[in-house]
Order: structure tokens, then sequence, then C-alpha cells
């Protein structure tokens, strides 16, 4: 009986922690959504961004992933890359333009389409999706829109029009390409979820851009949310598609995470700006051109070739123009010319010059979120300017020392005489160190002395000064 009763109190007080246990199972089971972040030009360090934090929301068994986007536009390899894995994605993907006053242009257009939920917040906008060429020309016009038609009633004979030559299409064949690729892609987009295709098309061929309120209306979005949330709000219970299955979304207990980029992501994020890219690049060539010019000094080397390594690096991820890039080292190489010939100012000018246009031409594409502070430009053409005047006058300076070493530095020198000259010869201080010497002349201890030759480590020298013109003088 007593084991019994003993048995019996240890399960009593067991209850208490099993209850305990028991009521985890609902904290377990809240919501987790992963936040990300799309903010400024789209490239591949973005495409990089949001697929790694769609691949942690499916290894965390996330409800769902909310993009909140505020972008102008960027690189549509990158955007294909970002679409790929949100159509893929085993957890729903809702992208929420925020906040008030953001906009998804271009790229941003796509994703917002290709995304399972799409919402906006006020005074927002979307649209605007034209694809330009790296130099910044408007790809041409779909040849899928055909000229106006005869009017109905028209005497013209069938046969007669069928005998005229067929007219041209616009723009070149790889532009038609990449124009009716885009349209077919931003149509199955939107029809993929139900979405307004035609207006969709109107986005990429006419660059046509709406409101939220507009773009609710047209069904090119779901939702318009004032905040994040009222959009969960309105998404619990919403219903998606995944994988063929419907899946409703439940928001009204959930945890939001919000995933930051690793390491890697935020120095390719930061290698992609084209300020960065611009900056790297300069002080990698003048880091090598000071090593060069310097052997020995090991840091402007070192400095040099790694911002050197990182520019070349960042100029694959970016649209460059490289009519621009020979522009720039023409103006570095005209400046460094001006260091070490100096030409009054012509060569540096002119170095400046180039600098300045082959920076902008460097960066003239066109697409959105790539472009150039002309003010950049100008201010670090400027320091680098000053840079090769600094180092034009240094240079002029020493050319005026004169040598600092070898016979020529120590002929012409003067030095002080260490003791007296007996039989002509002596030590005197030259340089730091006390140097054997000859002279025809009487020298005392303390006289200055001119060295006017040297015989291996011997010096011949003359006294100089008051004592020198008196001997002169007797």
């Amino acid at each position: 009986m007593n084991k019994i009763r003993r048995f019996g109190g240890r399960l009593a007080a067991l209850i208490p922690v099993l209850l305990a246990f028991v009521s985890f199972p609902s904290a377990a089971n809240a919501g987790t959504v992963v936040e990300l972040e799309i903010e400024g030009g789209i490239g591949p360090a973005t495409s990089e961004y949001v697929r790694s934090g769609i691949e942690h929301a499916e290894d965390i068994g996330a409800d769902f992933v909310l993009i909140r986007m505020d972008t102008p536009g960027g690189l549509l390899e990158s955007t294909r890359e970002i679409i790929t894995a949100i159509l893929n994605s085993d957890v729903p993907v809702v992208t929420y333009v925020d906040p008030p006053g953001s906009r998804a242009a271009s790229a941003g257009t796509f994703i917002l389409l290709a995304s399972h939920v799409a919402a906006m917040a006020p005074t927002t906008n979307v649209g605007a999706a034209t694809p330009v060429s790296l130099f910044g020309e408007d790809v041409a016009p779909s040849p899928l829109e055909q000229p106006d038609s005869e009017p109905a009633g028209s005497d013209e004979e069938p046969e007669e029009i069928a005998d005229e030559p067929a007219q041209e299409l616009p723009g070149t064949a790889m532009e038609r390409k990449i124009m009716n690729d885009t349209i077919t892609y931003v149509r199955n987009l939107a029809e993929r979820h139900g979405r307004n295709a035609d207006w969709a098309e109107r986005a990429v061929t006419e660059a046509d851009v709406l409101s939220e309120t507009e773009a609710l209306e047209q069904n090119v979005i779901d939702f318009v949310a004032q905040d994040r949330e009222d959009l969960f709000a309105q998404l619990d219970g919403h219903e998606v598609i995944i994988d063929s299955n419907t899946v409703a979304l439940e928001t009204s207990d959930t945890t939001v995470e919000e995933f930051k980029p690793s390491w890697r992501i935020r120095l390719l994020s930061a290698l992609q700006n084209p300020q960065v890219l611009l900056l790297l690049g300069a002080v990698g060539i003048y880091g090598l051109l000071l090593e060069g010019y310097n052997p020995g000094a090991i840091v402007p080397g070192v400095v040099g070739a790694i911002c050197l390594l990182l520019a070349l690096y960042a100029s694959q991820a970016l649209p460059i123009n490289y009519v621009g890039v020979a522009l720039i080292l023409l103006g570095m190489a005209l400046m460094v010319a001006e260091a070490f010939a100096p030409s009054f100012g012509a060569l540096g000018l002119g170095g400046i010059a180039a600098f300045v246009f082959g920076a902008i031409l460097m960066f003239d594409s066109g697409i959105p979120g790539f472009g150039i502070s002309y003010t950049f430009v100008i201010s670090l053409a400027v320091v680098l300017a000053l840079i090769v005047f600094w180092l034009m006058g240094f240079t002029l300076k020493l050319h005026r020392r004169g040598p600092v070493y070898g016979e020529e530095a120590i002929v012409g020198a003067e030095a002080v005489a260490v003791d007296d000259f007996v039989d002509g010869e002596g030590k005197v201080w030259l340089e730091g160190e006390a140097w054997v010497a000859r002279s025809s002349a009487p020298i005392t201890k303390g006289q200055d002395v001119l060295v006017t030759a040297l015989d291996g480590l011997t010096l011949e020298v003359k006294p100089v000064g008051a004592t020198a013109r008196a001997q002169t003088a007797t």
C-alpha cells in the first residue's frame, strides 16, 4: 500500500509538468513568416539574397515569405533568377510594395506579378517595365503590333494589297527577339495567378504605370494594405496554389523573422554600386603605379591589387560601357604622364576631362538603379587631379634638389673638418659619417670644407668660407 501511495504521489507531482508540455504544441504551431527586403536596383546580390531567403523559409517550414519591395528596376537576368525561385518555392511568396511612396518599376513589376500574392501600400505605383539595352536604348516596339488595317468599305482590291511589299518591322532582329520574349514572359507570369495579362503587356510595350488603386481595380494586384498589420489581416484565410494544391494562409498567430543578408551578400551588394566600382578602380590603378615607381613599398601594391581585383569582379555583375572604361584608363594615363612629364597642365586637364566623360559613359546604360552621380564623378576627378598636381610639384622639387645618393650627391657637398689636417690629410664629417679627406690647403678642426672630388673612399676637399677667402687673399 505504501508503494502505491508513493507512486500516486509522484504521479500527482508530475501532472503539472505534463500539462506544461501539453501547452507547448500550441506555441510551436504558431506560424512563422520570413521577411525579406528588396530596396534599390536589382542585381546579382539581390538575386542571391532572395533565393537564400526562400531556401531558409523552406528549411524552417515557414508559413510564407513576405518580400517588402521598393525598386526602380534592375538587371533582367537577376530578375529572372528571383522569379524562378518564387515560382519553384514550396512556401507561398507575398510581395508587398512598401513603404508608402515606393514603387515596383521595371523589374519590380515582373517580381510582383510572379508572386503568389501581390499587394501595395497607399501612394505606390507599378509598371514602366519596358526593357532597355545595356547602352540605354529602348528596345524596339513589338512586331506583334501590326499597322492599322484598311477601314471597312475600302475600294482597294485584296489582290492589290497582297502585291504590296511587306512593311519592314521596327528594330533589329535582336531587339525584336528581346521584346517578344519579354512580352510572352510577363503575360505568362500574370496569367499564372489570374492577373491582368493585357495590362502586363502594356507595361512592357508602352511603359504603362498604375497607382495602387488602379492596380487593384484592373486586377493587377490582390490587396491594398495600409501597413503590415493590415496586410496580415487581409491575408488571413486567403487561398493560394502551391504545386497544384490549394493552401490557405493563416496570419492570426504569426511570428515575423527578418532575414538578414550574409556578409558575402552585403559585400556583393556594396560592390554592385557604380560609385564603389569607380573608386576601387581608381585606387587600384594608382596603387599599382605607386608601387611601380617605388619598388618595395609593398602597401600601395597590395592595396592596389586587391582593389583592382574587386573592381574587375564587380564589373562582371554590372552593365558597363567599355568605351567609358577606355576613356577612364586614358584619363588616368594622361594624369600620371602630367606628374612625370610636366606639360604645364595640358596632359593633366586632358586626363581629367577623359576621366569625367569616361565615368559618365561607363554607367550610362539606362538600366534603373545602376546610374552614377555626376557630383561623385566630378568630386573624384578633382581629388585625383589634386593628387596628380601634388605629385608634379613634388617631382619638380626633387629635380631642383639634385642627386641625394652616389658620387653626384657627394661631390659639391659641404663637410666639416673633424680635426686638424696633418700633411694634407685628415677627416671630415659628411652626411652623418666620418670620411678620410685630402687637401692641398691647410685645414683646421671645425673648418667648413667643400668636396671637389671622390677618389675611392677618400674625399678631395678645399676650405670654404672666411678662412678660405683670407688664404686666397694672402
